[in-house]
């Protein structure tokens, strides 16, 4: 028996992938493999790859390739292991394992395998694997903050989505286990736990028999930590039974992220997403109604095939008229196995481009006014990071969510994963900038 070979992690994708690399990590850690978080020294490097879209794929080859280049031994893990694992196999002989979405717990099984000389595949056809709270987690955040899964996979079938092919239907957590979770993790010093599924508020349907998140909401509400932030809200889900636990829970942030990506009947129909087909005039008035201080998030697909300039007229008269807080913008991208792979009226990228050129554009000063907002505000703002050279530090307020919103930048003293009094001073269209309140 030699030494355990040296293993390292190159991580692409969501935050749902992000939660496999850490299992993988802890997993490995555990039977005693040295993990590195330079490949260089590694003697394998597991990719967790990405499959969501076709750049994201793009970027997932280049990271291949490279290590391929390099010499390195590869364990392919991830959407794109589950999406393509024949062929990854086929055509890069570097690649010595392909481990899908569903079968990330068995990394230590498979690296033996390979350590004997097997070249493995090891991908369950329909995942339907969850880890829990027992699962060993290495995390790989800042300190303060950790990303809790409440449920994986998706059983809604949008046409221009491939997810629930690549992560398989929706499977939830206990009530139980989540908690028990978020107590280890509050109990490691994290600010903040950021719940994530495909779908937060469906949360609970495949084992309780009906959506559970007010209880879930209600449960986390007695954990011993200052931020929860939920993702991926569907409006027809913020029943008034959520929103009332979201307002009558102290740690849970009023941060909606509404995935809505249109507002037209038509092509929200073509989206195979019907269930959102009327929603959303009243639907988001009634959330601001019973939510007076909701932070909204949404993001939106431009592009999709057949979209007319009216289509197109309708979304930009709906950002104008809700102004959302932050809004993402994406142009529609053709997924070979999806249905909208092949609607007939695909419009070409420029088209694409401009329309979300102009989407963008019409938010800013809309973003603009709502940070503007803040200013005179003494608000809590969890620290991230610091500038050794400025003294400048670097947080969010309970209004920017990691990687995808804003972020605070101010002056004073406080401690890199603690949450302080900020006094806000001066907002651009993405940013506050602010100064410590110093406690007397």
């Amino acid at each position: 028996m030699g030494d355990k070979p040296i293993i390292a992690i190159s991580h692409l994708g969501c935050e749902k992938n992000r939660i496999d690399t850490e299992h993988m990590l802890g997993l490995l850690v555990e039977a005693g493999y040295g993990v590195d978080s330079d490949e260089e020294l590694a003697d394998y490097v597991i990719v967790n790859t990405c499959s969501f879209i076709e750049a994201a794929r793009e970027e997932s080859v280049r990271t291949l390739v490279e290590l391929a280049e390099a010499n390195k031994k590869i364990v392919i893990a991830g959407c794109m292991a589950q999406h393509f694992q024949q062929q990854l196999l086929e055509e890069l002989p570097e690649a010595v394992a392909v481990v899908g979405t569903g079968d990330y717990h068995k990394i230590v099984d498979v690296v033996q395998r390979v350590e004997q000389g097997e070249r493995v595949r090891q991908v369950s056809l329909q995942p339907t694997y969850i880890a829990d709270e027992t699962t060993p987690r290495y995390r790989t955040t800042t300190e303060g903050i950790a990303y809790l899964r409440v449920a994986e996979g998706c059983d809604y079938r949008c046409a221009f989505c491939i997810i629930p092919h690549l992560r398989g239907n929706q499977r939830s957590r206990t009530i139980e286990s989540i908690v028990n979770e978020a107590k280890q993790l509050a109990s490691e010093g994290v600010q903040e736990i950021i719940l994530i599924s495909q779908i937060t508020t469906n949360y609970g349907i495949d084992i309780y028999g009906k959506p559970k998140l007010a209880e879930l909401l209600y449960a986390l509400g007695k954990v011993d930590v200052p931020w929860i932030r939920m993702h991926y809200a569907y409006p027809t889900g913020l029943t008034p039974d959520v929103i009332a636990a979201i307002r009558e829970t102290p740690n849970v942030l009023p941060y909606l992220d509404l995935p809505l990506q249109h507002s037209h009947p038509e092509i929200l129909r073509a989206m195979n997403r019907p269930w959102q087909g009327r929603v959303n005039d009243a639907m988001i008035e009634r959330i601001k109604e019973a939510l007076p201080e909701a932070v909204l998030r949404t993001t939106f697909i431009v592009g999709f095939p057949g979209e007319t300039q009216g289509h197109f007229d309708h979304l930009l008269q709906f950002v104008q008229h809700h102004e959302f807080d932050h809004v993402g913008v994406f142009t529609f991208s053709p997924e070979e196995g999806t249905p909208a792979y092949d609607l007939p009226n695909q419009l070409p990228q420029e088209v694409m481009d401009e329309r979300r050129d102009a989407l963008m554009a019409l938010q800013q000063p809309i973003s603009l006014k709502k940070n503007q907002q803040e200013i005179g505000k003494v608000v809590d703002v969890l620290i991230e990071q610091e500038n050794p050279q400025t003294g400048e530090l670097l947080g969010r307020s309970g209004r920017f969510a990691p990687e995808v919103d804003g972020q605070v930048y101010l002056r004073g003293q406080a401690k890199l994963g603690s949450i302080v009094p900020v006094v806000i001073q001066s907002a651009d269209a993405y940013d506050l900038y602010g100064q410590v309140v110093t406690q007397e």
